[in-house]
């Protein structure tokens, strides 16, 4: 059996599902389209290949295994893109969540039954129907559980609205003990603005450090508030340009060690100067699809 163990997002990683790149199925028609920035793509004739993004995962692979991790992966599926397994499920504590995505995507939850079948069945959480939530949206950091959301009248309206408020209010229920801060994100059909999910505009790295995106959020105190918690000179902010390209979205296999995008000079270099070794891996084709390191992963047991 697996012991889960997720308390926070860069406690040692021993453990984690790491999505396929194989049988994507071909480049998704204009109206398949589940986020602008893969629209954007499909438009321009620019949408990756699969051959390109199974040599990024394979890249992704070789350094998780560099670090011992453990690693499994979804059972593929002809023609479904299964790249995100961040967004079918995550854990929390010892619990294993079923997200509740687009329906669309249930089969891509099938494929790591593999994985579900060695956890005890009371640590498997299936959430009310009317309860929306993605991995993406989901943060544990130690006492906190960080949540990204959407609550305006017109979240049905919103493919980029993934995770709703009766969400939040399950998880706060689910967690008595535990604060749940959650933030309203921007959400847009312009790729430039629109964060889709939580870790698109801030992701919490090493200890006490963060990188943001201060128009990810739509409501100013809630993104104050983070630069208040981490600490002004531990924030990274990054731009409206960084944010598209992901900045925020790399990948913690320690307090030390970030599994980072090549060409993210910037931030690869802050990240440096600050005492972390910085892993880089080609990802930029999959990040046309608007999801990079964190969202090609799902996190089992960290120590």
């Amino acid at each position: 059996m697996l012991d889960l163990n997720i308390k926070d997002e860069t406690s040692k990683l021993l453990a984690v599902i790491l999505g396929t790149a194989k049988s994507c199925g071909p480049t998704p028609k204009p109206e398949e389209a589940y986020d602008p920035k893969s629209l954007e793509h499909i438009l321009a004739g620019t949408y990756p290949v699969e051959a390109d993004m199974v040599l990024e995962m394979d890249a992704f692979e070789k350094v998780l295994n560099k670090y011992d991790v453990q690693i499994f992966r979804p059972k593929i599926l002809k023609d479904c893109n299964q790249i995100f397994s961040r967004d079918i499920a995550f854990v929390i504590d010892d619990f294993f969540f079923k997200a509740n995505i687009l329906p669309d995507r249930e089969e891509e939850y099938l494929a790591i039954g593999d994985v579900i079948s060695q956890i005890a069945p009371d640590k498997v959480i299936i959430l009310p129907e009317e309860a929306h939530i993605e991995g993406g949206d989901v943060m544990p950091w130690n006492e906190y559980i960080f949540i990204g959301t959407y609550t305006a009248e017109n979240y049905s309206h919103h493919i980029t609205a993934r995770t709703n408020k009766i969400a939040v209010e399950y998880i706060k229920s689910f967690f008595p003990n535990k604060k749940i801060k959650s933030f309203e994100l921007r959400k847009s059909t312009n790729a430039r603005e629109n964060a889709l999910h939580l870790d698109c505009c801030f992701q919490p790295i090493g200890n006490n450090k963060a990188i943001l995106h201060k128009n990810g959020f739509l409501v100013e105190e809630e993104y104050q508030w983070l630069v208040a918690y981490f600490g002004k000179e531990n924030v990274f902010e990054i731009t409206s340009d960084e944010m598209y390209t992901m900045f925020s979205n790399v990948f913690s296999i320690s307090q030390e060690v970030v599994v980072s995008e090549k060409s993210f000079t910037r931030l690869n270099t802050w990240l440096r100067v600050k005492g972390f070794v910085v892993e880089e891996i080609p990802y930029a084709e999959i990040s046309k699809q608007e999801g990079l390191l964190r969202c090609s992963t799902m996190p089992l047991i960290r120590a």
